[in-house]
């Protein structure tokens, strides 16, 4: 696949543990790129690896994503009906989309994270760290 890409970016990593944290295979989250602005990038979750694909819109209004090779590109009106059409297999990502990672749950994840990491820090929490 020649959109995976492994990075040791902080940022990266937390956008990959809350992906890590629902665990499923095909959960999947939308966020904005660091590296190309007005560019989102779609990262969808299978065997513990996260899968990065690029959305962007054309001078024409429509939103295509960076696929597998070999898979025609196809646009769509909006973002919506993208992600309606990649939770469908064989569409040129990893697997279908099924799980979305939303803003709520994502926070939720990160509060119990907080909570986590403070009851390690107190004596006789009972709780330990998995590495």
């Amino acid at each position: 696949w020649k959109t995976w890409r492994f990075t040791t970016d902080p940022l990266e990593r937390r956008r990959g543990r809350r992906l890590g944290q629902d665990g499923r295979d095909g959960c999947y989250l939308i966020r904005d790129s660091d590296s190309v602005p007005g560019v989102f990038c779609l990262c969808v979750l299978w065997k513990r690896f996260a899968y990065t694909y690029r959305l962007h819109k054309d001078d024409a209004g429509s939103w295509a994503a960076e696929t597998c090779q070999g898979v025609p590109k196809r646009y769509y009106r909006n973002i919506k009906n993208m992600i309606a059409a990649l939770k469908k297999p064989e569409q040129g990502i990893v697997m279908p989309l099924l799980y979305p990672v939303t803003a709520t749950r994502r926070a939720q994840a990160l509060t119990e994270e907080e909570m986590s990491s403070n009851s390690l820090s107190q004596p006789g929490s009972g709780l330990s760290k998995t590495l």
